[in-house]
């Protein structure tokens, strides 16, 4: 069927490589309960294993397809970490321990619109601050970036989050149209909140 000798374990090495980045993709989104994307990559990596394994079976004594099989799972493994790092999905977690003084820090992250909550603790070495923040996974250079320009020598620790009921983070600026139609609103609200206690004060 495969007239060249090397066709077959090449066909067997995208496969399996297919097969096994589909595989961390899957488990990496199970765990972050994504509900829907998982079972449609599973799907496909059962598809593509049925191929993989089938070409296998059927060449026992080839020795370049247990090559190409084996070589394909390794490489697998590390192209689907490395494009789930390039996707960026989901939120995480960052703690700054920040000997010191952290205001600076935590007023720079509020600029950006990050959520911040900062309170006081005792470290090894003395008092610290923490920094608290939930940010967007692509946004995490962005923050950490920060940290080590305003604190470089203060620790950090980042943490995968699967759920958050609510939290701030960085948005687009409104256009200014919009933000026009913000300010008269605001505008008219505060006339009207005027008059009525004009009104109530006679």
């Amino acid at each position: 069927m495969f007239e060249s000798t090397w066709t077959l374990p090449l066909m067997i090495f995208a496969a399996e490589l297919c097969v096994v980045t589909l595989g961390t993709l899957r488990i990496i989104f199970v765990s972050r309960g994504n509900r829907f994307l998982a079972p449609a990559l599973g799907f496909f990596e059962v598809s593509t294993w049925l191929f993989a394994i089938g070409q296998v079976m059927s060449n026992l004594t080839n020795v370049p397809c247990f090559l190409a099989f084996a070589f394909g799972f390794s490489a697998g493994n590390y192209l689907g970490i490395l494009i789930e790092k390039k996707l960026a999905m989901g939120l995480a977690m960052v703690r700054v321990f920040a000997p010191g003084d952290a205001v600076p820090l935590a007023n720079a992250l509020r600029e950006r619109n990050f959520g911040v909550t900062s309170v006081e603790g005792q470290g090894a070495c003395g008092k610290v601050e923490v920094v608290l923040t939930i940010v967007k996974r692509r946004q995490l250079n962005e923050v950490i970036e920060l940290v080590e320009t305003l604190h470089p020598g203060a620790f950090y620790s980042v943490d995968d989050l699967q759920t958050a009921s609510a939290g701030i983070f960085p948005l687009h600026r409104p256009q200014p149209a919009v933000a026009g139609m913000v300010q008269d609103f605001g505008k008219s609200a505060r006339r009207k909140a005027g008059h009525e206690k004009t009104a109530v004060s006679a």
